[in-house]
């Protein structure tokens, strides 16, 4: 499923218009990475929780030339599935 058929399946369930459904997604999508960037949390009982985990600078080697990189510090957007999804997934 993309971010069309998302779009679609919502406003079959919800009865709303497609325009209004579109602004709808996108405000969630929009929110959620707002709270991310600012290093929140978005608890969504029953389907899960976005978090941001801080990843530290290591050293890895390039798999073709066997060579030794420096990997940056960066931060990594993640995903815990809740009870609710994983009971639905099963």
């Amino acid at each position: 499923m993309n971010k069309q058929d998302l779009i679609s399946a919502v406003a079959d369930t919800s009865g709303l218009s497609r325009s209004d459904t579109v602004k709808a997604v996108e405000g969630v999508f929009e929110a959620i990475t707002g709270a991310l960037k600012r290093g929140d949390e978005v608890r969504l009982v029953g389907f899960g929780t976005f978090s941001v985990s801080n990843r530290k600078a290591s050293t890895g080697r390039n798999p073709r030339t066997g060579e030794t990189m420096s990997i940056k510090a960066s931060t990594q957007p993640k995903f815990r599935a809740g009870k609710g999804l994983k009971d639905a997934v099963n």
